[in-house]
């Protein structure tokens, strides 16, 4: 069991390699071990200045793109997007953890435009709109 996550998110980034690759992104497996919360592994897609960072555990976790300095989670560039929270495919509730993975994708194919295939400004103002509701969601003045 000494590589069950990374086994299993090796074979979730073949479910997002089709789209990725043929949007220009490279692929690539950043770390794994075993910490005080279990075993675990991430990876990344890049493509310049662009990342879609990912990581497992016991499911997948933490999804976070990234242009230059600047970043997002998962959750608030689907709020960006959709214009509110809870709407996206994922995360979803299968207790198969490559459905996380085919329903990131799912969301990437849906809703990734501005990551996958807009302008560098484009993005930055997705980024930037992502943060400022989550800001609005938290109460926080502006």
């Amino acid at each position: 069991m000494s590589h069950h996550a990374k086994e299993i998110l090796e074979s979730g980034s073949d479910v997002l390699k089709p789209l990725l690759l043929r949007h220009g992104f490279a692929y690539r497996a950043l770390d794994s071990g075993n910490s005080s919360g279990g075993q675990f592994a991430c990876a990344e897609f890049r493509r310049e200045t662009r990342r879609l960072e990912f990581h497992f555990r016991s499911s997948l976790g933490m999804v976070t793109y990234q242009l230059k300095s600047r970043s997002m989670s998962h959750g608030e560039y689907m709020r960006s997007v959709l214009g509110r929270s809870n709407a996206s495919h994922y995360p979803g509730f299968s207790s198969n953890p490559l459905d996380a993975f085919r329903d990131l994708r799912l969301d990437l194919e849906e809703y990734g435009a501005d990551f996958l295939e807009g302008t560098d400004e484009g993005l930055l103002l997705r980024i930037e709109d992502a943060l400022s509701r989550l800001g609005d969601q938290l109460g926080l003045p502006e």
